[in-house]
């Protein structure tokens, strides 16, 4: 990984990108989470714990963090075609409308509010130039790219940022209280830096987006009767 040092501003700006004030809207998805509980997978904390840890590890560490983990060099470089490559995979692994809706709404948020920054950045109007849409990840990956972090510190902002909206999603369906979420967010606390360790090891061919009964409940809740989130 990227050995640069951690600056404070670069601290402070990653923890900005994993906030959840970030207006990307990421508090309004479950991502299905909401469906496992309307259908009883997921009925109390451990339950919810296990679903999050399970889906840090079979899905964000094999997917999402290691196109970060990519894209973050190929902004650097100003590799436009590397970008796109990436996000066009994003895309063509997003298995549900709700699971494509969110990458691409995301991607929109985050690159329109990069817009209204007093920096001057080349890359800003190409990410929003991305077809069909840019996508978090890859959007995420520009952000962490103008911080000037290491690539360490910038998958585990992203990794942090999942993991409170979730905790978040999994209180409000759930519901869990508090401290249940608390307990929750330091179970996947504990097992990040190990997930961005493998992922930003993986190569290109060791990308992956294989998490079958997610799909079915991500389309299910497309449907499904009551919501209180987008997906």
């Amino acid at each position: 990984m990227n050995e640069t040092a951690l600056t404070p501003t670069a601290l402070l700006q990653l923890m900005q990108l994993a906030s959840p004030a970030l207006p990307v809207g990421g508090f309004s998805y479950s991502e299905a989470l909401e469906a496992a509980v309307d259908s009883g997978r997921v009925s109390d904390e451990a339950q919810a714990g296990d679903w999050l840890l399970q889906q840090l590890a079979l899905s964000l560490e094999r997917s999402d963090l290691p196109v970060v983990a990519q894209a973050l060099p190929a902004w650097q470089a100003a590799d436009l075609p590397r970008v796109q490559a990436l996000n066009d995979w994003v895309h063509t692994t997003r298995e549900s409308a709700e699971l494509r809706q969110q990458t691409q709404q995301m991607g929109r948020s985050l690159a329109e509010w990069l817009k209204q920054r007093a920096v001057q950045d080349a890359r800003v109007p190409q990410l929003a130039a991305l077809r069909p849409a840019p996508t978090w990840p890859v959007a995420f990956a520009l952000a962490a790219a103008q911080t000037g972090a290491p690539l360490r510190e910038a998958l585990l902002s992203f990794g942090f940022g999942w993991a409170e909206n979730m905790v978040q999603a999994a209180m409000r369906s759930v519901p869990l209280g508090q401290t249940a979420g608390q307990r929750i967010l330091a179970r996947l606390i504990e097992a990040l830096p190990a997930a961005v360790q493998r992922a930003a090891a993986l190569p290109d061919d060791g990308r992956q987006a294989f998490t079958p009964m997610l799909a079915i409940l991500s389309a299910q809740h497309e449907t499904q009767y009551s919501r209180l989130f987008r997906s």
